[in-house]
């Protein structure tokens, strides 16, 4: 029997959202964010991080908030800074109303 073990820390499944990611800080998603969004709780604060994982997690197939989780996994952390969890991110979300 044949057993294949990935267990380095440093293994990244996603390994595609980095030129995607660097592109959408090239056009200015990040001070795009930085220079909108307002939330007056401590929810809100650095708010361009916590969008960035939202869509880094959405890209790689996340569905849910839960499933953002995905952004945190093996080397990832490695890759991009402000990496959040989906706890945060759940209470960042929550902090926005319509209208």
């Amino acid at each position: 029997m044949v057993r294949a073990t990935f267990d380095d820390p440093n293994l990244v499944s996603c390994a595609g959202l980095v030129p995607v990611m660097r592109l959408a800080q090239q056009v200015g998603l990040h001070d795009a964010v930085t220079d909108r969004v307002r939330l007056p709780t401590d929810k809100g604060a650095n708010p361009a991080g916590k969008v960035a994982t939202i869509v880094a997690g959405m890209l790689a197939g996340a569905d849910s908030i839960d499933d953002l989780d995905i952004a945190r996994h093996g080397g990832m952390p490695s890759l991009f800074t402000s990496v959040y969890a989906p706890s945060t991110i759940g209470s960042f979300l929550r902090t926005f109303t319509h209208g």
